[in-house]
């Protein structure tokens, strides 16, 4: 038996990634899984890796009509969800004096704002003893420089966490904080020079980036019971690079 047999796993930003690769675990482990992303070129080829038991629907999580499109398919072919991973964000960084509106609005705009509405779309078809995670950053406890707007898009998760467990206590529906370190993802290949990659890596204890998968399973834990007594926590998985 897989530990989600049976479940339904909604992962935003499901299409690269840590995020695929726990798309992969979970379907591996027994769940139908529903991604979201905004290319649809990423989709099709995250299909084809998972192979099976997925359902992808192109949508962009700072769009609330897409989390509508999103929350419809997943009506329409399965009527519930037991397992949310709201993981679609965005990073860029910024330096305090370059900062601009409109690079406040699209920090705040996928990664608050965007996850605040993918969690409250998908409450309506939340089964009693689901579990909700959303994805963090160590950015917003380590404090690097020139992420400040970043930093604070991803602090306000714990913040809604802490305040989501409360309100879902009478459904049993969990609430936490994924924070992942310094992860090798296509998006980092996109953000960082290979000298700002080899900073970064400098700062984990063992010297080495961590690999999607490593996430993944930290995922799995967090949507299966083996976490039912893990609530309104911020679990941290970055190679001990915040605990030196």
């Amino acid at each position: 038996m897989g530990k989600l047999d049976g479940k339904v796993a909604v992962i935003t930003g499901g299409s690269s990634g840590l995020a695929l690769a726990g798309a992969k675990l979970f379907v591996d482990e027994g769940a139908h899984v529903f991604i979201s992303g905004r290319r649809q070129e990423a989709l099709d080829e995250a299909v084809k890796l998972i192979g099976r038991n997925v359902t992808a629907v192109q949508a962009d999580s700072a769009n609330l009509d897409d989390l509508d499109r999103l929350f419809d398919a997943v009506r329409r072919e399965k009527g519930v969800v037991d397992v949310l991973w709201a993981s679609a964000g965005t990073g860029e960084e910024r330096k305090l004096g370059e900062i601009t509106e409109q690079h406040f609005d699209a920090m705040f705009g996928l990664n608050a704002r965007g996850t605040l509405f993918t969690v409250q779309k998908a409450l309506p078809l939340f089964n009693d003893g689901g579990s909700i995670f959303m994805t963090g950053s160590i950015a917003s406890v380590k404090g690097f420089p020139s992420w400040s707007v970043y930093a604070a898009s991803k602090a306000v998760l714990h913040a809604y966490a802490r305040v989501w467990l409360s309100e879902l206590k009478d459904r049993r529906i969990r609430v936490n904080v994924l924070t992942p370190g310094q992860i090798a993802t296509p998006i980092q290949e996109q953000l960082f020079d290979e000298e700002t990659k080899a900073q970064f890596e400098s700062l984990i204890p063992r010297g080495k980036m961590g690999r999607p998968e490593e996430i993944a399973t930290v995922a799995l834990f967090l949507a299966s019971d083996d976490s039912t007594y893990v609530n309104g926590m911020e679990l941290i998985v970055d190679g001990g690079t915040t605990a030196v």
